[in-house]
């Protein structure tokens, strides 16, 4: 740490450094085109591209309730491709590094609350949570906003972390005009819930889960989420999604230090069903980190935004 004294002393020269290449890039999708892709995500774009780059708020209707959102819209005219992020239980990251990143590469996105948390009216459940994906994705492809923020409502894709993840895929599945869907470390709330019907050890850790979760959230309570989780069961499984994805390009990333969601169970399986069914344009990769990826942010951020240059590319 030290003093000021020390830090002037030793302050650091101020240069521009690349970041290494991981390995091969004929044999590792994170090293492949790491030079073109790190000028994109990792430098601001040219002063005099209009219009400027910008980030609103912007709000959606969703089961008489005001949503509350942030978009992250690229410089030039357009139109953009547009990624709808959708958080986690119950938000407190919110990938806004991944929203800037895929900025900067060219692609707008919008980042918003659900029903009943942080603020936002009525009450929270799983049920909403997938009902508000729903609205605000087919909401963004409106050619009303769409012309209003520079978006192209034939390129939407949905990305998400942990329930983020596990709605992505429900999103993606009901919804065929989204052109791509990324689910990051997905929470299957499906197959947990069929467990946690018979496996009281699993019930107590979900419990103990939601019980932490609880601040930022109205209208609901640990055992309400758990009964509509079990309740649900079969109906919320990933793995049976496969048939409604299988013309999507799909990326699924795990951790593989996952304590939230468990990659043997909530990952693998999953995988291994698309793999099976199958999704011809599945992407799957594990990283050696947390279920936030806390140590392992820059490589997906390049896990993303190469899948979405590879299944929505820009014109």
């Amino acid at each position: 740490m030290g003093g000021p004294g020390r830090l002037r002393r030793n302050a650091p020269v101020r240069r521009r450094v690349r970041p290494p290449v991981l390995t091969s890039a004929a044999n590792d999708p994170l090293a492949a085109n790491v030079d073109d892709m790190t000028d994109a995500l990792f430098t601001d774009p040219p002063r005099d591209l209009a219009p400027p780059a910008e980030t609103p708020a912007v709000a959606f209707r969703s089961g008489g309730e005001e949503l509350a959102g942030v978009m992250h819209i690229p410089a030039g005219p357009g139109p953009h491709p547009i990624v709808v992020i959708l958080h986690g239980f119950p938000g407190y990251e919110r990938n806004f590094d991944i929203a800037q990143a895929l900025r900067r590469a060219g692609y707008a996105t919008l980042v918003f609350h659900y029903r009943g948390s942080w603020g936002m009216g009525g009450s929270y459940s799983w049920a909403k949570v997938l009902a508000d994906a729903a609205t605000v994705v087919a909401a963004v492809r409106d050619p009303g906003f769409a012309s209003r923020h520079r978006l192209d409502p034939g390129r939407v894709a949905v990305a998400g972390h942990s329930l983020g993840g596990f709605t992505a895929l429900h999103t993606a599945a009901a919804d065929p005009a989204v052109a791509a869907v990324v689910s990051i470390a997905p929470f299957d709330f499906g197959a947990m819930g069929v467990a946690c019907r018979t496996d009281a050890e699993q019930r107590d850790r979900c419990l103990r889960m939601f019980e932490e979760c609880m601040l930022p959230l109205r209208g609901t309570s640990p055992q309400a989420l758990l009964t509509e989780m079990e309740t649900a069961g079969e109906a919320w499984r990933l793995a049976d999604l496969a048939p409604r994805l299988a013309d999507r390009p799909v990326l699924l990333v795990g951790a593989g230090r996952d304590t939230v969601s468990p990659e043997p169970f909530h990952f693998r399986p999953v995988v291994e069903a698309y793999e099976r069914h199958p999704v011809a344009r599945l992407e799957h990769h594990v990283l050696p980190t947390d279920h936030a990826f806390s140590d392992h942010r820059i490589a997906l951020i390049r896990l993303v935004a190469g899948f979405l240059d590879r299944h929505l590319a820009r014109r």
